[in-house]
């Protein structure tokens, strides 16, 4: 990591002192970003020169909240100096992150070759649908694509309906941004033992199927149905899935173990003489039947006040707009408010370096002067890229 941290603002967490350039993107790699951030982090942004951002009262809200925590520089790419600001920031940086397709970067001169001549300790990562290399890493796309491409969407939905898109958890975040921020810090520790950077080729189509390997073993080994909806945990066991209470809410039911099933029978005034047996699939579509049923006589939160004090694997459906009242949640602190903005605090939790929100989301180019200045540009070439439009400075808030 870089010894020397010039910044205005001490970054708690264990990353502090990690200096990270993030070309700046949307969905995966920003969230990767954002969790280098959340843990300490020191994340210089390069947005588009023509990029203006929101403003006003929403300017916090929506996908903008995984660019909080670094500070923004506006830079023109294009321009024939652009590649000569983001090389002066590599020449000082532990990470460099990109979401382009293949050769974008090679192609404004600031490809993994050239950074890496500058600075030989530079892990750089690239963030892809397809991978860097193979007869779809040109083609374009969305997460979606991707997790459909790899058979993973495939097994994701109920029975006798399409498959369901997961959000876009799986593919851009989990498979994407997650690991590509695992990779990073792989490569962060393997530098300490070899003293040299590498390249990071993350593919969103390789990510997420490594999150699904567990499903791909057992559909080999003859333990999961092709068929969706008809397995153990993609709703096709009464046991686990969601079920609609009598106050049109929902209650997630997900009592695996023969002891809890016991309890949740118990819970919902069963006999369980009278039911066939927990594992005899020929019979799971009526037991849903009837679960179904029992759970719509009573309110989603008369069931989670039912089954408080039970070991029985049951919990309510929280909307967005109840997590901030939740008293176990609250308790942890799983959600803060930051800059008037209910977020997700960031995680997981450390015992000694404990992270904490810093920054809130930037204006493209908020934080140009500063930024370069505190990272170390000398105040003449400041001046100089501004005025030959090599950079620009962005609106504050």
């Amino acid at each position: 990591m870089s010894t020397e941290d010039t910044t205005t603002t001490p970054r708690p967490g264990p990353l502090a002192g990690l200096r990270v350039v993030e070309i700046g993107s949307i969905g995966p790699g920003p969230f990767c970003a954002m969790l280098l951030a959340d843990l300490g982090a020191e994340i210089i942004r390069i947005d588009r020169v023509q990029d203006a951002g929101p403003v006003g009262p929403s300017a916090n809200h929506g996908n903008e909240l995984v660019n909080r925590g670094r500070r923004s520089v506006k830079v023109d790419l294009k321009h024939p100096r652009g590649a000569e600001v983001v090389l002066g920031l590599v020449e000082r940086a532990d990470v460099l992150i990109e979401g382009f397709r293949p050769g974008v970067t090679e192609r404004l001169g600031i490809g993994p070759e050239v950074c890496l001549a500058r600075n030989p300790r530079l892990v750089y990562g690239r963030m892809t649908g397809y991978g860097q290399a193979g007869p779809d890493a040109m083609k374009a796309g969305h997460d979606m694509n991707y997790i459909a491409a790899n058979g993973v969407l495939g097994m994701i939905g109920r029975r006798d309906q399409p498959p369901t898109p997961p959000l876009n958890l799986v593919g851009d975040l989990g498979g994407g941004g997650l690991m590509l921020a695992l990779g990073v810090l792989a490569a962060i520790v393997e530098r300490g033992t070899s003293g040299a950077g590498q390249v990071i080729d993350a593919a969103m189509v390789d990510g997420s199927a490594v999150l699904a390997t567990s499903f791909f073993g057992w559909a080999q080994s003859g333990e999961w149905a092709p068929e969706r909806g008809t397995n153990m945990i993609d709703s096709g066991a009464p046991y686990y899935d969601v079920y609609e209470t009598a106050d049109g809410g929902w209650l997630s039911v997900a009592s695996v173990e023969p002891r809890f099933y016991a309890a949740l029978l118990g819970l919902l005034e069963l006999d369980p003489q009278t039911l066939p047996d927990q594992d005899d699939r020929s019979a799971w579509p009526a037991l849903k039947e009837l679960f179904a049923s029992v759970i719509k006589t009573r309110s989603r939160d008369e069931w989670a006040d039912r089954a408080a004090d039970l070991e029985v694997c049951v919990a309510p459906v929280l909307n967005v707009d109840e997590v901030e009242k939740d008293p176990h949640l609250a308790a942890r602190g799983t959600f803060v408010e930051f800059e008037g903005v209910l977020q997700p605090a960031p995680a997981p939790r450390f015992s000694r370096t404990a992270a904490a929100l810093t920054r809130r989301p930037p204006l493209p180019g908020e934080h140009t002067e500063d930024a370069l200045t505190d990272w170390g540009c000398a105040a003449n070439d400041i001046r100089d890229w501004l005025d030959a439009g090599v950079i620009a400075r962005g609106e504050s808030r």
